[in-house]
């Protein structure tokens, strides 16, 4: 049983894979009561939210706030890698909420950035990792996980605003040999080779294929996990290749998205990947990729990276946007 607070807020966190649901505090932002369901147990969000309405024996919010991997159009979300369509409109009547607000997952985890603990913060490279400035900053957020999400803050005189943005679908822009004939390979299998086709799950998979295929080899294809696994323990070695190809082109990725946001104070990297193999990032070349800009790279060398090894920043982000929602109201 949840102990009552003046005001239930729901708040939840759904990508293509996971939902994840809590209940953010009115007093703080923070949350508790946080549950993971996956997405294909439920027909909708609706069934999935009375799901852990009744899990956690809660009446019917005052107010839901939830992230979701997509875009935002017209208070709709079409849930990237996943069979939800989420409809404030419809969330609204169906649970009887007013008061209900849809964001990008990625604009949560920018307004996680300025609640999150330095411990929940890892360094890359040898950038100064100052905390940020207290009037004005403008930051990157890069993360794979079943997709490639990308997002921003910037702070301008005591306002935080929110950068939105699909930066999982550029094009892909090789920069070595190697990445111009992966590129080749896959432009066979895709209509269209974006940035998500590599640098993601279902990336690292399209990845190790290519340099099979290049090898003349039409071996099975293997999970992200498995190739992982496989360059961890240094048992095959186009798994190894693939696992610094993915890192390279990450790094590669986050620099673009960092010169054409102008965050000159920093690039946060979250997703599950990033988060499950710290190690394997500190030894890739990431952080030489995300320098490497031309005339640019004295710049890039001061913009730090970071990755958020705090678990669930979309929620947090969710939690902070639940409050405003539930004072507006």
């Amino acid at each position: 049983m949840h102990p009552m607070n003046d005001q239930t807020l729901l708040i939840g966190d759904i990508g293509g894979t996971n939902a994840r649901f809590a209940l953010a505090r009115p007093d703080a932002v923070a949350f508790d009561a946080a549950m993971t369901l996956k997405c294909e147990d439920f027909s909708s969000s609706v069934a999935a939210i009375r799901h852990y309405l009744e899990a956690v024996s809660v009446p019917v919010p005052d107010a839901i706030c939830l992230a979701a991997a997509g875009p935002v159009m017209d208070e709709i979300v079409k849930v990237t890698n996943n069979h939800w369509t989420l409809s404030a409109r419809e969330i609204r009547q169906e649970l009887g909420v007013e008061r209900v607000k849809l964001l990008n997952d990625f604009e949560a985890i920018a307004w996680s950035i300025p609640n999150i603990e330095d411990r929940f913060l890892e360094s890359i490279g040898q950038a100064s990792q100052q905390a940020l400035p207290t009037d004005s900053f403008s930051v990157a957020i890069v993360g794979p996980g079943t997709g490639l999400g990308t997002g921003g803050l910037l702070k301008r005189e005591g306002r935080l605003i929110p950068l939105v943005g699909e930066g999982g679908h550029i094009g892909f822009a090789p920069k070595s040999r190697t990445q111009i004939e992966i590129l080749n390979v896959l432009r066979d299998k895709f209509e269209r080779v974006c940035v998500e086709r590599l640098v993601s799950g279902s990336g690292i998979e399209n990845i190790y294929w290519a340099l099979h295929t290049l090898q003349g080899d039409q071996r099975q294809q293997m999970s992200a996990a498995d190739i992982f696994q496989a360059a961890s323990d240094r048992s095959d070695a186009i798994a190894a290749d693939t696992i610094q190809l993915f890192y390279e082109i990450l790094g590669q990725v986050a620099g673009d998205i960092a010169l054409v946001m102008g965050a000159h104070d920093g690039v946060y990297l979250a997703g599950g990947i990033v988060k499950r193999y710290p190690e394997l990032l500190h030894i890739s070349g990431f952080r030489n990729a995300f320098e490497n800009k031309g005339h640019h790279r004295q710049m890039m060398e001061r913009v730090p990276t970071r990755l958020i090894t705090y678990g669930e920043p979309g929620l947090l982000g969710a939690a902070h946007c639940a409050r405003e929602l539930a004072s507006a109201g």
